[in-house]
């Protein structure tokens, strides 16, 4: 079986030599030193000033949501996973989406004005697949009319903007590290800000808002993470290099033996500084995703149709129609794609896509074929009519 995806694990002594040292110390949560030390080394790898290591990506959201105390209306996308929109709804606000991009997949700058009113307060933007927005266009739009900026950066370990780490920009970026990401900690998130003020606002937050023993200085949650799950990523941070650099060849192979394949690929900011977090290709129609996605299945290779369906269709939210990620998200399909994958096993799934399609345009021609000649058949039956009743 390929599944479409697989967490890195470092080697088991690695990572148990961590946990001996929680056994000694017996210091479990609450900010313990694993966790200290995680944070120092990842704003060190990640080349940023602060960040919080928190329980997992949705909280790192909330977070960003509340410490800007938002209200109102927040200018989203339909395109990406459901946190992006649930979050919103769960802190009381309106999300108001705008159409995304046909070749990023992210949200489409030029459409976020039209759709700004008195009542919205933020745009939260998803870097689609780890690639970057338009995060020029979206800064000017944000300070043009006194917005807020958040970044649903999940899937962003490792990508780099105009040399800058992308969690780097907007007034908040929220990042996860649950196990299906390029970087993880088996559960975790973090977020990330350039304003002391604000990351001291979500530090509080994060543990309730306690600001002493006995004192409460903010309206907090319990947002914290624990030693076991920052031992891991204290062992992962150790492979990350080795990690992304595999993706990318493992990506470079997919496009390369897939060049024949009459799908579209996402278009990327930058080929050096993407993290390739994932191989997703957009079909022609939603019926070859769907037939390509069967026969993957029947030979045991799972893929994931993701982002599927459009959050704007969501139960909790107004319904409005997005033509364009409406239409991508019907027709994209992501393709295995982790550490461990072998090229041999990417091999059979590229052969099995190139003869999916060279089967259903065989089956196409027949079928046109057939239509051709039962035009040609009625043709001359109409003629032969036509000449017998002349006689």
């Amino acid at each position: 079986m390929i599944p479409v995806t697989k967490p890195f694990l470092p080697a088991e002594k690695e990572f148990k030599s961590y946990v001996k040292s929680i056994w000694e110390r017996q210091w479990l949560t609450n900010n313990g030193p694993l966790v200290n030390t995680l944070e120092l080394k990842l704003k060190e790898y990640l080349g940023v000033d602060h960040l919080l290591y928190v329980s997992n990506g949705t909280v790192a959201l909330q977070l960003a949501i509340q410490a800007l105390n938002l209200t109102g209306e927040i200018i989203t996308t339909p395109f990406s996973f459901v946190a992006t929109t649930s979050t919103i709804v769960w802190q009381n606000c309106k999300p108001v989406f705008v159409d995304i991009d046909p070749d990023t997949f992210n949200i489409d700058a030029s459409k976020i004005e039209a759709a700004i009113t008195p009542q919205t307060s933020a745009i939260l933007a998803t870097h689609v697949y780890g690639t970057p927005c338009d995060i020029d266009a979206i800064q000017y739009i944000a300070d043009k009319h006194g917005l807020k900026v958040i970044y649903d950066a999940a899937h962003c370990f490792g990508t780099r903007y105009k040399n800058r780490s992308i969690f780097d920009y907007g007034d908040i970026s929220a990042t996860s590290f649950h196990s299906t990401k390029v970087f993880h900690t088996i559960e975790g998130g973090a977020v990330f800000t350039r304003q002391p003020a604000l990351l001291k606002k979500m530090a509080l937050m994060r543990n309730f808002g306690y600001s002493g023993v006995d004192e409460f200085s903010e309206l907090g949650i319990n947002a914290k993470n624990c030693e076991f799950h920052a031992a891991m990523g204290l062992c992962n941070l150790n492979h990350i290099n080795e990690v992304l650099k595999k993706r990318k060849y493992l990506s470079a192979q997919y496009m390369l033996r897939l060049s024949r394949l009459d799908v579209q690929f996402q278009k990327l900011h930058s080929i050096e500084d993407y993290n390739y977090a994932y191989f997703p290709i957009m079909f022609k129609s939603e019926e070859l995703m769907k037939e390509s996605k069967a026969k993957l299945e029947m030979a045991q290779i799972y893929c994931r149709r993701y982002f599927y369906p459009s959050l704007s269709a969501l139960p909790y939210v107004d319904n409005v129609k997005m033509p364009v990620c409406d239409s991508v998200a019907s027709r994209i399909m992501c393709l295995p794609l982790y550490h461990t994958l072998t090229i041999s096993e990417l091999d059979l799934i590229c052969r099995l896509l190139l003869r999916i399609q060279n089967e259903s345009q065989v089956n196409e021609s027949k079928h046109f074929g057939m239509l051709i000649a039962d035009q040609i058949e009625s043709e001359i039956n109409t003629a032969t009519v036509k000449v017998n009743g002349s006689l």
